[in-house]
């Protein structure tokens, strides 16, 4: 199987979580399928809290995708069937993320500490 630059991505923000942050290894999903719908859509990345519950849900591009407003959307379509906290998007290089408010989402400056729920 090929490396696409999704891939690529997808894997070293993985390890950015594992190391980094040092997210737990169990509580992190990769390309898990969610229905929306009738359609079925894989999801990039899910984070799971420590109960077990959708925590933060990564979407993740090729270094040559631009972040913009359709990546944002397609991020709250599958939060419609996964309900989750943080929502990112990240092609590589550059990473945008939102804590859901009441009716809102509000912009982050750095990843949440894993447990900050």
């Amino acid at each position: 199987m090929p490396l696409t630059p999704e891939e690529w991505v997808r894997q070293n923000f993985v390890q950015f979580l594992l190391q980094e942050k040092k997210y737990p290894a169990a509580l992190i999903a990769i390309e898990k399928e969610i229905r929306l719908g009738e359609l079925k859509k894989r999801f990039d990345i899910l984070v799971y809290d420590k109960s077990h519950q959708p925590w933060m849900m990564i979407e993740c591009k090729g270094q040559e995708i631009t972040l913009n407003e359709d990546t944002l959307q397609q991020l709250l379509r599958y939060n419609i069937s996964v309900p989750v906290q943080y929502l990112l998007v990240t092609n590589g290089g550059y990473c945008f993320g939102w804590r859901r408010g009441d009716d809102s989402l509000v912009e982050i400056t750095a990843l949440p500490e894993h447990g900050s729920e």
